[in-house]
């Protein structure tokens, strides 16, 4: 790959990232409460796996590390609501 094709890698995971913030703002104000809908967390895993690719790339240790953690506490939030959405769904269907 050019220099080129890799910053451009790098800026659509920086896209990618930043977008989550846009999107958790636009729910939030649509609900009149902060709030973080799941698409903030997809956008995260997304743009985080993006930016470590580049990261790679780049053999930036620091970026490396930034990355690679931020990643594992976005999948880890995505499991606690799924977890949280089935004891809320089983709580439903108990009488």
């Amino acid at each position: 790959m050019t220099v080129t094709q890799w910053m451009i890698i790098g800026f659509v995971g920086q896209a990618l990232f930043g977008a989550r913030f846009i999107i958790q703002w636009i729910i939030s104000e649509k609900r009149g409460e902060s709030t973080i809908p799941l698409s903030f967390w997809y956008c995260s895993i997304g743009g985080s796996m993006v930016l470590l690719t580049y990261a790679i790339h780049r053999q930036d240790p620091v970026f490396i590390v930034g990355q690679s953690l931020g990643s594992i506490i976005y999948v880890r939030n995505l499991v606690l609501i799924d977890k949280k959405k089935k004891a809320l769904a089983g709580a439903g269907t108990e009488k």
